[in-house]
């Protein structure tokens, strides 16, 4: 999906608008809370430059109001809804991190965790990840959803610049080069066997490169057959494979005409876990498979399972669609 137009209009409102005095008040707060806030991987208190690092922040529901809100008074916050099992995410995270440091403190970026954010997923209604929104003055503006390509996205955030200075007088946070580091050095970790061919798969996948991405992760599952992330990363860069030249429209046009056909449920599916639907994309398959029967039923079958390796066995979702496929086939 595109990045949208920026505007103000229709927005939902988290929190009252912050007024113009409120704000200069928290202007005024101690350089020492800034970098204390830094410090603890809080989000950067007002008042004080911080070190580029601080401009990347983890938010969980517990602290949504003091990271996400309070702070968006001073500096527009991008919203990264994400998950470890979402590729797509994966290719977006990354490049937003790098443009809202490259704003130097006229944005700052906050990562949420769907998985472990259940809550904040409901509220802001998101049917499929990546999602990024903005929040700005308390209150939050839907930017796009999926992976765009880096112009738009630059040209996005350089839109909602504009409309935080213009409209609400917020010109973000000092930053200071100078500030970064200062603590203990921590060693490294030795690399392991196989850290350089994973390596190359997920540069592979930065690049758009799935066919090498594939036969990287292959590589290392050849010698290192039990390897989880070589696993996972199989999986998810074969499922990006498989939908990348997928019709969507059509696809899901097809499914919803025929229910009883096993390759326009099992597409369907495909498309429904790469968008992020995955308890939509288990659903689909086990209806699929009490409708089928024969090759049908287990072309259905093994496609399922293909896809509980995209987000890994231990995942609560896979657990519960394995209980569903045992009924359904039994």
């Amino acid at each position: 999906m595109q990045p949208r137009n920026m505007s103000m209009s229709g927005v939902v409102d988290l929190a009252a608008v912050k007024a113009a005095a409120e704000a200069k008040a928290k202007a005024e707060q101690s350089r020492a809370e800034a970098a204390r806030q830094a410090a603890q991987g809080g989000a950067p208190a007002a008042g004080g430059a911080v070190p580029p690092s601080a401009l990347v922040i983890d938010v969980d529901e517990a602290g949504f109001e003091r990271d996400v809100l309070q702070l968006s008074s001073e500096v527009p916050v991008i919203l990264d809804f994400w998950a470890e099992w979402c590729q797509p995410c994966k290719q977006l995270s990354p490049l937003l991190e790098r443009l809202v440091v490259e704003a130097n403190g006229r944005l700052v970026m906050a990562k949420i965790d769907v998985d472990a954010n259940q809550m904040l997923m409901q509220q802001f209604g998101i049917q499929g990840i990546p999602a990024v929104f903005a929040v700005v003055a308390g209150q939050v503006l839907p930017l796009f959803q999926g992976v765009a390509p880096e112009q738009e996205i630059r040209a996005t955030l350089a839109q909602l610049v504009q409309v935080a200075e213009e409209r609400f007088g917020i010109i973000g946070i000092p930053v200071d080069p100078a500030a970064e580091g200062g603590g203990a050095v921590t060693a490294e970790a030795p690399a392991g066997p196989h850290d350089a061919l994973l390596e190359a798969a997920v540069a592979a996948l930065d690049a758009g490169d799935l066919a090498g991405a594939v036969q990287a992760y292959a590589n290392v599952l050849s010698e290192d057959p039990a390897n989880t992330e070589a696993k996972l990363g199989l999986a998810q860069a074969e499922l990006l494979a498989r939908v990348k030249d997928m019709n969507p429209q059509a696809v899901r046009a097809r499914a919803a005409e025929n229910p009883k056909d096993p390759q326009a449920q099992i597409d369907a599916a495909d498309l429904d876990m790469a968008g992020g639907h995955v308890q939509d994309a288990f659903g689909r398959l086990v209806d699929a498979v009490r409708v089928t029967a024969g090759d049908d039923r287990n072309a259905v079958r093994v496609r399922l399972l293909e896809l509980f390796e995209v987000i890994g066995a231990d995942d609560p979702r896979v657990t519960a669609a394995r209980t569903a496929l045992s009924r359904a086939l039994f």
